[in-house]
């Protein structure tokens, strides 16, 4: 008999997770389905994780429409860090006459030679691989993996749409409609369990116009998805991004502001990071110098900067919804070099107001000529 397993965090299981495992079924027609959430994932340290009984409660409610699937607390009963290649090996124990696919996304076969022990895996069972648009090029990730260890990738034929788990955590943190990409029945448990929901975070909207705050919450997923290039948890990376403009549609009056000093010639459009970092220390508890300086800095830029500066930076410069000559060349920059892509940045800015004919705030300048005397 054919088994399919397919293991994830489901941190929470999103619409692209069972779209992919009905394309396996429906290609392999197996015996079982048997889903297998992580105790803890070993590439995903420092991502905000719902409690293990609610991750298996969601996956019972969006995997039930799937015939002879079952999910399997296996991994979260034995605790730790979860392994693939011990759980293919209990699964090839318990099922000795069957052949087993081991499921995966684009993501993961790309990272798969990466994983510990993946000749153990493939000794038990044959991957089994979906696509996923803007995801790692998935031909060349299964012709290396192929390559690498002489056995075949099996395609599932389907190729999912761009929806990742922290996307959904990081609406959900900030009381915003996740609806798009959960089925209906985790998305209400998701709500009526508050789950990823972040309270101390939810007066920020009222402080930012309706525009403005939708690009708050596009520079947190991005700042989120990104977190671990920066040294930073995902919480922490949802913290600074959703409180970086905070205080720029307030009035100069407000009391929020009440004792705040501003540096000396500041251009308008840069004070409010000065006043933003204020603000989260002030009214919103941050005390996390890393994040309140990420905030102080994040128009200007500064020599120096640390990497949740230079993330918070480009996440709030290149987030999905701006649009500018050169922001693909930049977006894909990013994905490469943190550094490097701040530097061309940077230039990029400092050519705008030039053309532009905008203030040009020294802090910037400076920047630019430290990362410039840096990379060469």
């Amino acid at each position: 008999m054919d088994i399919i397993l397919f293991g994830g965090a489901f941190n929470p299981v999103h619409i692209e997770h069972v779209a992919l495992a009905r394309a396996a079924v429906q290609k392999i027609k197996p015996e079982k389905l048997i889903v297998i959430p992580t105790a803890v994932s070993p590439h995903k340290f420092g991502r905000v994780t719902a409690e293990n009984e609610d991750r298996l409660n969601m996956c019972r409610a969006a995997f039930a429409d799937i015939p002879s699937v079952e999910v399997s607390d296996l991994e979260i009963a034995n605790g730790g860090v979860s392994y693939s290649y011990i759980t293919c090996e209990h699964f090839a124990s318990l099922y000795p006459e069957a052949r087993l696919f081991f499921l995966m996304g684009a993501d993961q076969l790309a990272s798969f030679p990466g994983w510990k022990n993946p000749s153990r895996i493939l000794s038990k069972a044959v991957l089994l691989a979906g696509e996923r648009r803007g995801a790692p090029d998935f031909a060349l990730a299964k012709s290396s993996v192929e390559n690498m260890f002489s056995v075949r990738v099996e395609s599932v034929g389907y190729a999912g749409s761009a929806v990742d788990s922290t996307r959904v955590r990081t609406l959900a943190a900030l009381g915003e409609d996740f609806s798009a990409y959960v089925l209906p029945r985790v998305g209400q448990y998701i709500k009526e369990r508050g789950l990823y929901l972040r309270p101390d975070l939810l007066n920020a909207k009222s402080f930012e116009k309706p525009s403005r705050w939708r690009h708050s919450v596009r520079v947190a997923v991005m700042c989120a998805q990104n977190a671990q290039r920066a040294g930073l948890g995902e919480r922490d990376a949802v913290t600074m991004a959703a409180l970086h403009d905070v205080s720029k549609n307030l009035p100069a009056d407000s009391p929020l502001l009440s004792g705040f000093v501003p540096p000396p010639n500041v251009p308008p459009p840069v004070m409010h990071q000065y006043s933003g970092a204020y603000v989260a220390q002030n009214h919103f508890g941050v005390n996390d110098e890393r994040l309140l300086s990420a905030i102080r800095f994040h128009t200007s830029g500064r020599p120096g900067m640390t990497k949740p500066e230079m993330l918070l930076f480009l996440c709030d410069m290149l987030e999905e919804g701006r649009s500018f000559p050169g922001v693909e060349k930049l977006r894909t920059l990013f994905k490469v070099d943190l550094v490097r892509c701040m530097y061309a940045a940077l230039e990029h800015q400092l050519n705008y107001l030039n053309g532009t004919g905008g203030q040009i705030y020294p802090l910037t300048i400076n920047a630019y000529l430290y990362l410039k005397e840096f990379l060469t």
